[in-house]
């Protein structure tokens, strides 16, 4: 038997105007200029205020809306609670700009070269291969990543050739071809299916009586485990020969490329773009000699925008007109596009003031890293406590900072950096691990290359200087810092 009953809910859910802030937070500078072009292509009631005339501008907005459109239409708007809004101009910001608003004019650069597939296959039709052999040429060629290197079994390329191909073929002959003719093309080296051949390939390019070659083809030949795992010294025993000979050698091999294809475009077309800060940092003497750390915004990411004049023009006439339905349908229309335009403009209100209150945040919490520039002073950091100061949402914190950057004294600063957890030391105090993993990298920078330090030297090491961390903590902040261990660090 249906039955039917009334229910009430309590819920959440976010406006259109929320969402469409949070995703505007959290667009850097590149983003947020390409957004607010296609916004004001989308809506032609929206207008930037041009920087010269916008005071004027707004003078006389105000006075000549202050006697006009006082009759409405039959809508489900009211169109004077539209048209008589407190400010008028919509002014986004007054005194939000950074001191240089032309410094980070940077544009991104499109940039064009050949691919290595198309050189590849350019030479191989010049070669001497022809008929079948050719398409398996050309299918291996395709099969080769970025880096030049074949990571396919041969097993699967030669079943690959015999379903989508239609070519039968057996797994020696098309070993035959890659050795014979695609490993024999430009540059030396393509077409290896490792590191160690991708090395031969190209040392056996070197015609050359030179002794240091001639040790490093025999090293990479027979002694690559060896070498990669950097045991010298078996090295030298196997060949009977001296420290300085094996430096000669490990040289040469240095000079070789791991990624003979890294020098050309995955695409035909690649877009680079450089970094354009965010927010801009100045540090000036203030009063009493005190140092003050200044933020702001990039002034990109200031805009002046208002509603357009002539769709406020066109939405008074319209009103004037309660009979039309073609009227009443484009003053909807109008409407509907003021409506977004004011919308958009108190988001972009909105993302400045919450852009500006939580650069001044952090500014705040990390004062003395900004005036020295040193990891050592880095406080510790985490989104929380920014939020405490802001009284945002941490989420929001989050959006601020990511993909963000501020143009400092000291140079370009990634503000994601500036975030850490916190130990605390032998006299009690809460240090950064950002300052702990400065320490590491100065202590590691200083060792003895031919004795490097173990990680139980390293703990060690810095209990001396008051950080009291487990030897896994030392491995941990070691591969993030992309440090391998002792025995790698050797040299001769």
């Amino acid at each position: 038997m249906l039955k039917q009953n009334l229910q009430m809910r309590l819920g959440q859910k976010l406006a259109p105007q929320q969402i469409q802030l949070m995703k505007l937070i959290q667009l850097h500078t590149l983003e947020f200029e390409e957004e607010l072009e296609r916004e004001l292509e989308e809506n032609p009631a929206l207008e930037k205020v041009q920087e010269e005339n916008k005071e004027e501008e707004y003078s006389a907005e105000e006075e000549s809306f202050e006697t006009e459109g006082n009759e409405s239409i039959d809508t489900d708007f009211d169109v004077n609670d539209y048209i008589f809004d407190d400010e008028p101009a919509y002014k986004s910001s007054a005194n939000n700009y950074s001191a240089d608003d032309e410094e980070f004019d940077n544009q991104s650069l499109l940039t064009e070269g050949q691919s290595l597939y198309d050189y590849l296959l350019e030479q191989i039709r010049l070669s001497s291969i022809e008929g079948e052999d050719l398409q398996i040429a050309e299918y291996i060629i395709g099969n080769l990543d970025t880096d030049g290197y074949l990571r396919r079994e041969i097993k699967q390329i030669v079943d690959d050739l015999a379903f989508a191909q239609g070519i039968s073929t057996t797994k020696e002959n098309a070993v035959e071809i890659l050795e014979n003719y695609v490993q024999k093309l430009d540059p030396p080296g393509v077409g290896a299916r490792n590191l160690q051949e991708c090395l031969l390939l190209q040392i056996e390019k070197k015609v050359s009586a030179d002794k240091a070659v001639i040790l490093a083809g025999n090293i990479l030949r027979s002694q690559f485990d060896a070498l990669t795992n950097k045991h010298y010294n078996k090295i030298i025993q196997k060949y009977d020969i001296e420290e300085e000979d094996l430096k000669d050698a490990l040289e040469v091999i240095s000079k070789l490329s791991p990624k003979v294809g890294g020098n050309f475009d995955t695409q035909t077309i690649t877009l680079n773009q450089e970094i354009i800060p965010d927010f801009v940092i100045q540090i000036k003497e203030g009063k009493n000699g005190q140092v003050d750390v200044i933020p702001s915004l990039n002034s990109k990411n200031a805009p002046s925008l208002r509603v357009s004049d002539e769709y406020k023009d066109i939405l008074t006439t319209y009103s004037h007109d309660k009979k039309s339905a073609e009227h009443k349908q484009a003053a909807l229309f109008i409407k509907q596009k003021l409506d977004a335009a004011k919308w958009y403009i108190d988001a972009i209100n909105q993302r400045q003031n919450t852009l500006l209150q939580t650069i001044s945040a952090i500014v705040k919490l990390q004062k003395d890293y900004f005036i020295t520039a040193d990891d050592k002073s880095l406080r510790p950091m985490i989104l929380k406590d920014v939020a405490d100061i802001t009284g945002f949402d941490i989420s929001t914190i989050s959006r601020v900072v990511k993909s963000k950057y501020a143009d400092t004294p000291n140079g370009i600063l990634y503000l994601k950096n500036l975030f850490s957890d916190s130990l605390t030391n032998d006299d009690g105090e809460e240090v950064s691990t950002r300052e702990i993993k400065t320490h590491l990298q100065d202590v590691i920078s200083q060792e003895n290359k031919r004795k490097p330090l173990t990680d139980d030297a390293l703990v060690g090491l810095l209990k001396e200087k008051g950080y009291n961390i487990a030897r896994r903590t030392i491995a941990k902040y070691r591969e993030q810092l992309s440090i391998p261990v002792a025995r790698l660090r050797k040299e001769l």
